[in-house]
């Protein structure tokens, strides 16, 4: 059976394989600093029987002893590297080549020497020094990544004796999935700390009934056995948000704060932002403002706050934008939420949609500065939309912090299907706010359940008491959203160790009795208002029944999950395959009407081309 990961078309060097020993499989990237490949990498566990080489894109894998613990990676042109891999299936290095300090300084000094000097006539004044290596004539331009994504430490099972409740916030952004999407396409996975499985469930809308009565969503739940573990159950939470016709939408007013720096040149970059934006200007309306700010070395106001309805001036002031110059982006931001300000709209839709590359590094720059001014303005009624563009220096975990400080929601736009996804598919999700601050507690019944894992949703994880804290903020839900939650639950009974901890001296936990021992457990979620302070209480109870036959949305994204873990490598992802993922996909495309669902059929059917692994 194939599964994960042959190397591309190139066979593996040998894996000798431990007589007697439980082995488990370990594979990954072995790259050097400048985010290049190395091919030739002998990867070699504790036990030395067990080794193998990289291939020409940087990949290996290998079995090792379920005991072994430490991975060691050599070559003749890199200083060795140890590596601990206890906790994951996939680990990914990066070598370092010997004397690379010297030969840095080196590079370094030339391309300071090269950025000064003109070329056809011309001085590089903003020139990069990645730039100028370049221009040496026979001179190799080493590929210069800097991509940066927040570390992502797997959720795992907790005993619901010692932590009988779950809180976390809603996650609304989708950049996750077609980031990861976009690495795919080019031939290669995705950094381990890129594929967050919450954004790429959420990246789909699932057939969930409307909200009735007062709560603007409505909550489903279904519970069935785990595809990837059939001892667990997984239970799928589901919220979906009211729609409203776009004629009743409240007016808007938009800042265009666009990046045009000179990171910003590449086609996929500020051309494709071009187009994008060409898409949301036709939607407005009459009622709706825009205003667009730019920043490079300076920030800059290129349209005033112009009517929808001039869609000709709008037009035209995005068309002349051409990339140029540094990162001025904190200017840029004080810039448009004062633009913002100046045009506020009561009771309408106050937004600034950030479009960029994340390279800020100029003025106002850290993340935590950009922090602050995010979270003060949105008290203040304005919220941002963050959409990432380009490849080689997206700082993913930059952009994630801004959109949701700002009360908004973070996109990552590879092609233009995608921005039509965001801008014209989703519109009123994308730009209009249904409920904000929105958090879930689960409660689960030690009388059924021994312990529990949340999929993914780990950068929004939330301390209990952060429940009932109206002054803690949460994720915001967007008109027509759907979003998804998966819970792995290991039920009483099974014949499996859960985490302990010791028993509690100073208080004992008291066994429910009558009928709500039946009970798995209890959602609770609070939400606010978009204008108001004081959150509204939803609860809902889950009875430990089994589903028989399960929907669509259930059997989809778990499929999904199970592609999220196995790109992630995750030691939960029990018997996940490639064959596993796409009979789940491919029984509950549905519809499908915009083909989301068939694409990532294709794409994980791309993942089992590239790199697959015959199994006896």
């Amino acid at each position: 059976m194939k599964t994960i990961f042959a190397i591309f078309t190139i066979t593996l060097a040998f894996s000798i394989s431990a007589q007697g020993q439980n082995l488990r499989k370990i594979y990954g990237y072995v790259k050097n600093s400048y985010g290049q490949p190395v091919e030739k990498v002998k990867v070699s566990s504790q036990e030395k029987f067990s080794k193998t080489f990289t291939n020409a894109k940087g990949w290996y894998l290998f079995e090792v002893p379920e005991s072994d613990t430490i991975l060691y990676f050599t070559h003749s042109d890199y200083n060795t590297l140890t590596q601990n891999h206890s906790e994951t299936s996939r680990v990914d290095v990066i070598i370092q080549p010997k004397n690379e300090a010297q030969n840095y300084h080196d590079n370094l000094e030339m391309a300071e020497d090269i950025a000064a000097m003109p070329v056809n006539g011309v001085r590089m004044k903003h020139a990069s020094k990645a730039m100028a290596f370049s221009v040496v004539g026979g001179m190799q331009a080493p590929v210069w990544n800097t991509e940066n994504y927040s570390t992502i430490h797997e959720n795992g099972f907790r005993n619901v004796l010692a932590n009988p409740l779950s809180t976390f916030s809603i996650d609304v952004d989708n950049a996750s999935y077609s980031n990861v999407r976009r690495y795919i396409n080019q031939g290669e996975l995705p950094p381990v700390d890129a594929v967050r499985v919450e954004e790429m469930i959420n990246y789909f809308n699932y057939d969930y009934p409307g909200p009735e009565g007062k709560h603007p969503f409505s909550v489903v739940t279904e519970l069935a056995k785990c595809p990837w573990n059939s001892t667990h159950y997984l239970m799928h939470v589901g919220l979906q948000g009211k729609s409203i016709d776009k004629s009743e939408l409240p007016p808007s007013n938009l800042v265009f704060l666009l990046d045009v720096s000179g990171s910003m040149g590449a086609p996929n970059k500020l051309p494709l932002l071009k187009r994008a934006y060409k898409m949301l200007v036709n939607e407005l309306r009459a009622n709706d403002r825009v205003a667009i700010v730019v920043y490079a070395g300076a920030a800059g106001k290129v349209l005033d706050s112009t009517p929808g309805n001039e869609k000709k001036t709008i037009l035209e002031a995005l068309e002349k934008l051409s990339a140029g110059g540094s990162t001025a982006g904190g200017a840029g931001l004080k810039l448009a939420y004062k633009i913002a300000h100046d045009n506020f709209i009561e009771d309408g839709n106050n937004r600034i949609i950030l479009a960029t590359d994340g390279d800020f590094n100029v003025g106002v720059s850290s993340t935590s500065e950009m922090e602050r001014l995010v979270e003060k303005e949105r008290e203040n009624g304005v919220f941002m939309t963050v959409l990432g563009f380009g490849m080689g220096n997206i700082k993913d975990d930059k952009m994630e912090t801004i959109a949701d400080k700002g009360n908004g929601n973070y996109a990552y736009i590879d092609n233009i299907q995608e921005a039509r996804k965001v801008f014209i598919t989703e519109f009123g999700g994308t730009l209009f706010t249904i409920a904000k601050d929105v958090k879930f507690q689960l409660e689960f019944n030690p009388k059924q359940v021994k312990a529990y894992r949340l999929v993914g949703y780990e950068n929004r994880l939330l301390n209990a008491e952060d429940f009932n804290d109206d002054t803690k903020d949460a994720g915001e839900m967007g008109v027509g959203h759907t979003v998804t939650a998966l819970y792995e639950i290991i039920p009483v009974g099974v014949e499996e160790t859960a985490p302990t901890v010791d028993p509690l001296k100073y208080q004992k936990s008291q066994p429910v009795t009558g009928k709500t021992s039946k009970e798995l457990l209890t959602i609770k979620l609070r939400y606010k208002e978009p204008a108001g302070n004081k959150s509204e209480l939803l609860e809902r109870v889950v009875r430990n029944s089994l589903t028989a036959k399960t929907s669509n949305n259930f059997r989809f994204s778990a499929a999904v999950a199970e592609f999220g873990m196995l790109l992630r490598g995750s030691e939960f992802m029990g018997n996940t395959s490639i064959d596993s993922i796409l009979e789940l996909a491919r029984k509950a495309k549905g519809i499908d009407e915009e083909g989301y669902r068939s694409e990532f059929i294709q794409i994980v059917k791309m993942v089992d081309d590239l790199h697959f692994f015959d199994e006896e």
